[in-house]
């Protein structure tokens, strides 16, 4: 029906409502009175007419979407009768000799409230009980009756045309709400009963509506929910509501990234905002999984400059748009630069032209099998890469230099990891005789990131199966991409030169439980998708490790950073393999790698002693 429409319908309903109102009041209260003959009556009835059509359009009661009506439509009603009502007591007080009905009016004012309200929920009440119990809706458990289950259930309800969920029953484990409803949907339930009631009232789709769930109780509770063949989604964590990026009502898959992230770290913004803001940043590996996410970190802090460095050209054009259409008003100056690290030339005239204060260098090459087929290449990238930007970085006089290591540089096994732990060696020996302030960082596998083990397993479901796992026991150490990137830039300000910050990483997770919760979480059964276990891949571990016993330093430096020890590194050993590592081949430039490693480990291990 079209506004017009709708408008006229209701203007001629209120008006045979309230023409009549007054003359059936006058029958009730007073029987025996001829009411159509009494002229105080007429002008009332007049008077009613003209000022609740006047009051109706202040209070907008023809400009209402009735099928969503609530408390606050129902306020305007009140507010608009009562106002018509007093004022045609007084027109009726002064054309009737100074007399009222009183009762009479009274009587009037509770038929208006009760015959104009019900007319507009009357439709209310009949899509409610009827139109909503479509077929074609999926039956809805909502978990949390606090206000944001509410405002789901609400949402559901006003939106009913374009949503495919329909709410039925609420679980809360707060006792007090037991067997209550909300927005007329009961509470059932515990989640431990979650099983039972999806069973019991046949629910298809499961949404879990507690934004400031721990990750801990997330686990469990979903748990729970995998019991069952229902669709799960929550609402956005309880960050994300705070900043604005998404509101309550915007509903997400449960992804594996929310069971293995942990809460927040509280960042020192201010003393972030002392060394960011208004500064000169370079960030190389600007278009990689950190790089990227270190460049959206920056730009909170408002930096005065950020060059965003990267060999590929259509990542840095991809983080140069984002960041450019995020921050259109920003004030922030955005400079893409093609450069490779392993360029030492271009490297030092990108630092030269720009001047950065602060350096953050995400560039490395990661892919652990690729670079045990790769060695050389490893070491050209993750050494000599490291090597060309830390010395520009002192050649220039850089305040701080910033390196992204990772934790396969402890005790390594691999060429990845050995020369990732070599360029952290490079850093601090370079830092012995810098005024730069060199650190290295070093964290486990980062979800969601390139390369990494979730985009491939989630691959694989899509394709029907089936996920591979390298070994039944292998482990490994998570972290979200943001909570890697901004303990990155918080490690910056801690950085007094030379150390090796290592990021908490919580607890090790089997691979295998990540690739059985990625199925459930998928709609899917080990049944449906299967799981192989092809064996360790050339280079892996089974374990990994964050620091080496000798390296440890107690208590944390900051929430969730650490420091380890360091020696003075033997610079003759980096220098003699810089210089002639082309000259061997892939298996005797794997064992020089070692070596230098596990001298620097023994050396260590004797001054611990």
């Amino acid at each position: 029906m079209s506004y017009k429409s709708r408008m006229t319908l209701l203007m001629i309903m209120d008006s045979i409502i309230v023409s009549m109102a007054i003359f059936v009041a006058a029958w009730v209260v007073y029987p025996f009175m001829p009411v159509f003959e009494n002229s105080a009556l007429i002008i009332s009835s007049i008077a009613l007419l003209f000022f609740h059509h006047l009051f109706a359009m202040v209070y907008k009661l023809y400009n209402k979407v009735w099928a969503y009506a609530s408390v606050g439509e129902l306020i305007a009603i009140v507010k608009a009768v009562t106002l018509s009502i007093i004022t045609a007591g007084i027109i009726q007080f002064l054309t009737n000799d100074f007399s009222m009905f009183k009762r009479a009016l009274v009587v009037t004012w509770l038929l208006h409230i009760t015959l104009i309200g019900g007319s507009r929920f009357i439709w209310r009440i009949y899509r409610d009980r009827y139109v909503t119990n479509a077929k074609d809706k999926k039956r809805t458990l909502i978990v949390g009756a606090g206000a944001a289950g509410s405002m789901i259930v609400r949402q559901l309800k006003n939106n009913f045309d374009n949503s495919e969920l329909l709410p039925v029953a609420f679980v809360d484990d707060d006792l007090s709400k037991q067997r209550m409803q909300i927005y007329g949907i009961p509470v059932l339930g515990r989640a431990i009963h979650i099983p039972e009631i999806v069973e019991r009232q046949n629910i298809e789709h499961i949404v879990i509506a507690i934004p400031s769930l721990q990750n801990g109780a997330l686990n469990k509770l979903v748990m729970e929910c995998n019991q069952t063949n229902a669709q799960v989604q929550m609402i956005p964590k309880i960050e994300d509501l705070m900043t604005g990026k998404v509101s309550v009502n915007h509903l997400k898959n449960v992804e594996v990234e929310d069971l293995l992230g942990r809460e927040p770290v509280e960042l020192d913004i201010n003393a972030i905002s002392e060394y960011v803001t208004r500064s000169t940043v370079m960030v190389t590996g600007a278009g990689g999984s950190i790089g990227s996410e270190l460049c959206r970190q920056l730009m909170r802090f408002s930096p005065g400059k950020i060059i965003l460095v990267g060999h590929g050209e259509f990542s840095i054009y991809t983080i140069d748009m984002e960041l450019r259409e995020k921050y259109p008003n920003d004030d922030v100056e955005i400079v893409p630069v093609i450069g490779d690290v392993q360029d030492r030339e271009r490297i030092f005239e990108i630092v030269r032209q720009h001047q950065p204060a602060i350096v953050y260098h995400a560039a490395a090459h990661k892919h652990v099998p690729l670079m045990e087929y790769n060695p050389h290449e490893s070491v050209k990238n993750n050494v000599i890469g490291t090597k060309n930007v830390a010395e520009a970085a002192d050649t220039f006089g850089v305040a701080k230099f910033v390196m992204v290591s990772t934790d396969k540089a402890v005790n390594p096994t691999n060429v990845m990891g050995a020369t990732k732990r070599i360029a952290e060696m490079v850093v601090q020996d370079i830092s012995r005789r810098s005024k730069t302030k060199f650190v290295a960082v070093r964290f486990g596998n980062v979800l969601g990131s390139r390369g990494s083990v979730i985009p491939r397993f989630k691959k694989q479901i899509e394709n029907g199966g089936p996920v591979t796992v390298t070994d039944p026991e292998m482990t490994r150490y998570f972290m979200t991409i943001p909570e890697a990137s901004r303990l990155v830039i918080q490690a910056g300000t801690l950085a007094k030169g030379g150390e090796i910050f290592v990021l908490d990483m919580g607890e090790p997770v089997k691979i295998v439980d990540l690739a059985r919760n990625l199925i459930k979480l998928s709609g899917y059964s080990e049944d449906e998708i299967k799981i192989e276990f092809t064996g360790k891949r050339p280079g892996e571990k089974m374990y990994e490790e964050l620091l080496g016993e000798d390296e440890v330093l107690p208590g944390e430096v900051y929430e969730k950073i650490y420091i380890g020890r360091t020696i003075e590194v033997d610079s003759g050993l980096l220098v003699d393999l810089i210089e002639r590592f082309e000259g061997y081949d892939s298996t005797d430039l794997k064992d020089e790698l070692m070596k230098i490693v596990y001298m620097e480990k023994t050396l260590l291990a004797v001054k611990g002693s």
